[in-house]
């Protein structure tokens, strides 16, 4: 079984991200994830970074991944630490 940590971790190793959390209960997990990799990126280019970094664990371990992807300038402007 896939734990959120995991998926934090999975993410972060592949990624600079400034910000990442995930929820999940083993096979569905909601993630949000801030980094500079996404600038200059439309939403789906975004993440396909994202679905890159988890690679075959998409397949065949993750059921369903919904996340909401930010640049660290994005961020800032929501006031959120």
């Amino acid at each position: 079984m896939v734990y959120p940590q995991d998926i934090k971790a999975f993410i972060q190793n592949a990624l600079p991200c400034d910000h990442v959390e995930v929820q999940g209960d083993g096979h569905h997990f909601e993630a949000l994830i801030v980094s500079p990799e996404f600038r200059g990126k439309s939403m789906v280019q975004q993440h396909q970074l994202v679905y890159r970094a988890l690679g075959d664990r998409m397949r065949e371990e993750i059921h369903a991944l919904s996340m909401k992807t930010f640049t660290p300038e994005q961020w800032a402007e929501r006031g959120v630490p």
